[in-house]
C-alpha cells in the first residue's frame, strides 16, 4: 500500500505513469492547481510554502526512485508539480489570463528540459535530493523569467 500511494503521489497522481509520452509534463499538471492556490496566499507565506514542498518532494522522490529502480526515472514527477510554485511566486495568477498561467508553465517545461547551468550537474546528487536540486534551481531560473515576462506583458498593455 505505502509502495502504490508513493508511485501515486510522486507520478503527479497517476498522470506521469499514464501518459505515453513526455511522463514528466503530465505528471507536472498537478503543479497548476497548486501554484494558482499558493498564488493567493500573500508572499510571505508563498516562500515558506515552497521551502516546505521542496523539502517534502525529497523523500517521495527518492522512495519512488528506489521502488522503480531507475536513477531520476522520467515517471517521477513529484520534483515538478511540488515545486512548480516556486516558479511563480509573486505572480497575481487569479487575475491574470488563463494563456499567461499556461505560457509560465511552458517557461518551467522549457527550463526542466534545458537545464541550464548549473542544473544538470545537480542531477549526479545521489537518491532524492539530486531528483530535487536540479528542479529547485530550473524552478529559479523559471522564476526570473516569468517575472520578466511579466513585467513586458504589463508594460505592453496585454493583461
Amino acid at each position: 500500500m505505502k509502495r502504490k500511494l508513493t508511485l501515486f503521489v510522486a507520478s503527479g497522481f497517476g498522470l506521469g505513469l499514464v501518459a505515453p509520452f513526455a511522463p514528466g509534463t503530465f505528471g507536472s499538471l498537478p503543479g497548476l492547481a497548486l501554484a494558482c492556490l499558493a498564488t493567493t496566499l500573500p508572499l510571505w507565506l508563498q516562500i515558506p510554502l515552497c521551502t516546505l514542498l521542496t523539502l517534502a518532494a525529497v523523500p517521495v522522490c527518492g522512495a519512488a526512485e528506489k521502488y522503480l529502480g531507475i536513477k531520476d526515472d522520467g515517471r517521477i514527477a513529484a520534483d515538478e508539480w511540488m515545486l512548480f510554485p516556486i516558479a511563480v511566486i509573486g505572480l497575481p495568477l487569479s487575475s491574470l489570463p488563463w494563456w499567461t498561467v499556461a505560457l509560465f508553465f511552458l517557461v518551467v517545461r522549457i527550463m526542466d528540459i534545458v537545464k541550464p547551468y548549473p542544473c544538470r550537474g545537480l542531477q549526479s546528487i545521489p537518491g532524492g535530493r539530486g531528483i530535487v536540486v536540479d528542479d529547485f534551481a530550473a524552478n529559479l531560473y523559471s522564476l526570473a523569467v516569468n517575472w520578466a515576462i511579466f513585467r513586458i506583458l504589463i508594460s505592453l498593455r496585454c493583461i
